[in-house]
């Protein structure tokens, strides 16, 4: 079905579900997702409250964002690494289009070491969620960079009304411990700590030995019309590595006369290092009719990383190691006025100022086993990134509302490079995006949207001022300091009853280049322009107030514009998408959760010619409160021991033996298998 068609479908049924709508009361389901009839500007923007990240469980913390519908999380490597992210038809490597912060500090990292937009959600501690306000599309004029998929705020909380001691102890190594506790110091002000230990070894042939450390701190004075607050946190994690391997080996089963399964691994000293450092503060102040709200943060970041993906095309081996050492600095200023006018439509206006600066110093070797053998790349960068926005909302009448937006960014980066003086230089990029959006309603309890907006994500500077390969001194075209992006999207979101809930969306997105800057090589990747569409719907159904059944749907179709011999289809775009989750909360003492999450096959060449297989994985998590103190818990993870992969790649890699040009093929990063966590918490 064409874009046009799906547009005309969706515009139809929205018109008619909304007209069949009845009036409800207003309803709100604990336990997923708050609908947000009337506080919303699109389909796909809504809150995630603090209570289904009780009872669901999770391999790794970033899956928590897992409850941002149609959003999926996977990892090709190490758990101390970012993961990936799946969204809308798009792979987003490690963040290149979906933004995140956590309590206002941006955690993806423009020109990474190790990927463009590199965001590694590692350091946060979900016990210490209040909600996740998450927004898809480019239509919200207080986002910028990264957001063109989504994006998603994660909000902790600034105190806790009783200590919270928990541990988690499972096979393969598994034992992670909590500590968190928040005092009154003064009148008003809370200090909040958090501790955080994670060993685990994992089902690698290969012990992970993941070691990762956490803290959090947090002091605050707040209230609705003033308030403040400063935060630090500090995380360090280490470990090994298993990479992805060949489909080839798998089907062999054996290497080199040995036997070979797919928890093996054939480099065993892949893996690395991280730390990070963030201080951030808050001070917002509130009247009547106006707002003002100042954040800012600074942050450290250390990487240091050696993967092997191709193995043996090089004499030496084909391990590389890939370093950065990152300041940076920034924040937010944005104020807010609401206009009451007896005789017109109430108008707020919001005026918002975003700055950024990050210095790094990165590096790109040859290694074997972890030792250098040579330096492919050694860049020292400076990029500053300034943001102006302006938005207004009009609200016409009860049942309509207007939002414009306009934002313009403004981006300077400055690479001197240590080994080519070639690849040297400055660059500069500017991107004026306006926003545009409808709302009618709420009546009947229902809401319709039409959103437009554009958008982007910059590039990794590194990639604006290359002009000879660093490893062949060919000469080669610089890539595009931002990628443009244009999106729109129709939704509807309806309480049906005082117990159902529902949304749909359709919407489209557009990028003039899919060019990126190849971190793990050292050059750019030539990309075309790109188009995606797609229908997400979600419904939650809660029959009583212990039991909730929520389920999230997604389809999208990407495709490059331009024709190619190469094929249309775009890499790793995932086709289809599906969640659901099942939740018992607090039934005389028991709680719950059993989720399903299935992600479809998707091509892994622009000519279809190598698939990724789908995965389908059940969850489980059981809590039991024994007392007013003390809670003790199950999950078991992947409850059918499918045979699932995380992540699949077709590339050219050589094992020993094998030609010198190496051999074509599909390379796999497993799921984890089966395997049980026991939970106890204790609450004095």
């Amino acid at each position: 079905m064409s874009g046009r068609g799906l547009w005309r479908i969706g515009v139809a049924c929205c018109c008619v579900a909304s007209a069949l709508a009845h009036d409800l009361p207003e309803v709100r389901v604990e336990g997923r997702l708050d609908n947000a009839i009337g506080s919303s500007d699109a389909a796909s923007q809504g809150v995630i409250d603090a209570v289904a990240l009780k009872t669901f469980p999770s391999v790794r913390a970033a899956q928590t964002l897992e409850w941002v519908p149609g959003l999926a999380v996977t990892q090709h490597s190490g758990e101390g690494k970012a993961t990936q992210w799946l969204l809308r038809g798009m792979n987003l490597d490690h963040g290149t289009d979906f933004a995140i912060s956590i309590n206002g500090v941006p955690i993806n990292l423009p020109t990474h070491a190790h990927g463009q937009g590199y965001a590694d959600v590692n350091p946060l501690i979900p016990e210490l969620i209040e909600r996740i306000e998450y927004r898809k599309g480019p239509y919200f004029a207080q986002q910028g960079d990264f957001s063109s998929a989504g994006s998603a705020d994660i909000v902790y909380r600034t105190q806790l009304e009783r200590p919270l001691y928990a541990w988690s102890l499972g096979p393969q190594g598994h034992l992670r411990v909590l500590g968190a506790e928040s005092k009154t110091l003064a009148q008003g002000v809370t200090l909040l700590g958090a501790v955080e230990r994670l060993n685990q070894d994992g089902p690698w042939r290969v012990r992970e030995g993941l070691r990762k450390s956490n803290a959090q701190f947090i002091l605050s004075d707040d209230t609705p019309r003033q308030g403040w607050r400063l935060s630090l946190s500090a995380y360090a994690a280490h470990g090994q590595a298993t990479d992805q391997v060949p489909q080839r080996l798998l089907d062999a089963g054996q290497y080199l006369g040995q036997a070979f399964g797919r928890f093996d691994s054939l480099d065993p000293s892949d893996g690395g290092t991280t730390a990070r450092v963030n201080l951030s503060g808050l001070w917002h102040q509130a009247s009547d009719h106006q707002l003002t709200r100042v954040e800012w943060y600074v942050l450290r970041n250390q990487l240091n990383l050696y993967s092997n993906f191709t193995y043996a095309l090089q004499p030496n081996g084909d391990q590389f190691g890939q370093t950065e050492h990152r300041w940076a600095g920034g924040g937010r200023l944005a104020r807010t006025w609401l206009m009451d006018h007896d005789l017109g439509p109430e108008v707020i206006h919001t005026l918002g100022l975003q700055w950024r600066q990050d210095q790094m110093r990165l590096g790109l070797m040859d290694t074997t086993s972890r030792q250098t053998r040579a330096w492919v790349r050694d860049d020292q960068v400076q990029l500053a990134q300034v943001a102006l926005y302006g938005e207004s909302e009009w609200r016409w009448h009860p049942w309509l509302k207007t939002v414009a937006g306009l934002r313009l960014d403004q981006l300077h980066a400055r690479v001197n490079s240590l080994m080519q003086a070639d690849n040297s230089g400055s660059a500069h990029g500017a991107k004026l995006a306006p926003k545009l959006s409808w709302v009618l309603g709420p009546w009947r309890d229902s809401e319709l949207f039409f959103n437009l907006g554009q958008g982007f994500h910059s590039n990794d500077a590194r990639g604006m001022t290359t002009r000879v390969d660093p490893r062949t001194a060919n000469p080669v075209a610089v890539s595009s300091v931002l990628a443009n992006s244009w999106g729109r999207e129709l939704g509807l979101k309806s309480n049906v009853n005082q117990h159902l809930q529902t949304r749909v969306a359709l919407w489209q997105l557009n990028f003039d280049s899919e060019q990126v800057y190849a971190n793990d090589t050292g050059g750019t990747l030539a990309g075309r322009p790109s188009h995606r569409h797609g229908v997400e719907w979600g419904t939650q159904w809660a029959p009583t107030a212990h039991v909730a059944v929520s389920a999230d749907l997604a389809w999208s179709h990407a495709q490059f514009a331009n024709a190619s011999p190469a094929g249309a289809a775009v890499p790793q775009a995932v086709p289809k998408m599906a969640r659901v989750q099942w939740m018992l909360n607090d039934l005389q003492g028991w709680s719950a959760g059993l989720g399903l999450r299935h992600v479809a096959a998707r091509p892994l060449l622009s000519d279809r010619s190598a698939w990724a297989p789908s995965s389908t994985t059940l969850d489980l998590r059981v809590l039991r409160q024994v007392s007013d103190a003390w809670q003790w818990g199950l999950e078991v993870l992947n409850l059918t021991d499918r045979k699932n992969i995380d992540a699949a790649y077709a590339y050219v890699s050589r094992l020993a033996g094998e030609p010198l040009g190496g051999i074509s093929d599909v390379h796999l990063h497993p799921a984890w298998p089966r395997t049980w966590r026991l939970l106890m918490a204790w609450r004095p």
